[in-house]
């Protein structure tokens, strides 16, 4: 575990000298609800295919009234502490990975944010991006309620080829990417989604592969919002109050799923993905049009989702 050991490290000696050096601890204390949030937030990183964005999006854009853009920009750069310091620790830890699809999804995302970033986003209204964010989550949620029981059963490792696994892993990583550049998360659910349903594979080893996948995606909007000039002082002040607290809670999370219930940590968080939809229907006022397209468009994700699975099912009886 050295590297994980020099990561923290690393990452406390620069906090604590950026706090220092520009006298921000005041700011640090000011943000404390951030860095509250993102306690239960790391937690769940670390532990489900949901990145931390996925508590800290809300926290920001519903609770307190920030822009969208805000929220998915804090989204990257806490993640990129939290999430790749979960990652560090899972390759430490030598757990199982898809290697070859989270590979082939690296690459794609690596094409897709960027492109995604520079070309779609700054037309997209806040209002539809807190919507795709409720979609989205709320879909993850019904399916995970819904088929948990199930995938609690499987523990095949991914064998679908070479080749199957680079279009596959293209695909999450290109519609993924896409995704998180308007939420600052997504590509975590996307891959973990795919994994259980069509490859059947363990809930730890979809789990962990999710994670690595968002701690690169995490790092790669950093980049790219940098690039255009998008992390005002409000995401750095976010960020500093929050950033110890994810270095631990997420690596945490990591630890966590190898010795406690996968089930009830899911359920509790797919409840919490319903829960946010509600929230964002009453906070965005959505007459019946927009619950009527909100409503398909969960009906709609969970039918792919329900053809992954039967797709996965065929796939497990072939190998059979």
């Amino acid at each position: 575990y050295a590297p994980f050991l020099f990561w923290v490290t690393w990452v406390l000696a620069a906090w604590v000298t950026v706090v220092l050096l520009f006298d921000e601890m005041d700011e640090v204390l000011a943000h404390w609800p951030i860095a509250l949030a993102m306690l239960v937030g790391s937690y769940v990183a670390g532990s489900t295919p949901m990145g931390g964005g996925t508590v800290g999006f809300p926290i920001l854009v519903l609770l307190f009234d920030q822009p969208a853009s805000l929220g998915r920009n804090f989204s990257f750069c806490i993640q990129a502490v939290g999430m790749s310091s979960a990652a560090i620790f899972i390759l430490c830890s030598g757990r199982p990975l898809a290697g070859r699809m989270l590979v082939w999804a690296a690459l794609g995302s690596a094409v897709s944010l960027p492109l995604a970033y520079e070309w779609l986003v700054p037309h997209v209204q806040d209002t539809v991006v807190k919507l795709l964010f409720a979609c989205v989550w709320a879909g993850f949620g019904i399916m995970t309620l819904v088929k948990l029981k199930a995938l609690l059963h499987e523990h095949h490792v991914p064998r679908l080829g070479a080749t199957a696994d680079a279009w596959i892993g293209l695909g999450v990583g290109l519609i993924g990417g896409v995704v998180a550049s308007l939420t600052g998360v997504g590509i975590d659910m996307i891959a973990y989604s795919v994994l259980v349903l069509l490859y059947r594979c363990d809930l730890r080893l979809a789990i962990g592969t999710s994670v690595i996948l968002m701690a690169w995606n995490s790092l790669l909007g950093v980049v790219v919002a940098t690039a255009h000039g998008d992390l005002d002082p409000e995401v750095a002040h976010h960020w500093l109050a929050a950033a110890p607290v994810v270095l631990f809670g997420a690596p945490l999370g990591a630890l966590m799923v190898q010795v406690i219930s996968r089930a009830k940590t899911l359920v509790v968080v797919s409840i919490l993905c319903l829960g946010q939809l509600v929230w964002t229907l009453v906070n965005v006022r959505a007459d019946l049009l927009t619950l009527g397209i909100v409503g398909s468009s969960v009906l709609a994700l969970n039918g792919v989702f329900h053809l992954l699975y039967a797709t996965g099912g065929r796939l497990v009886r072939r190998r059979s």
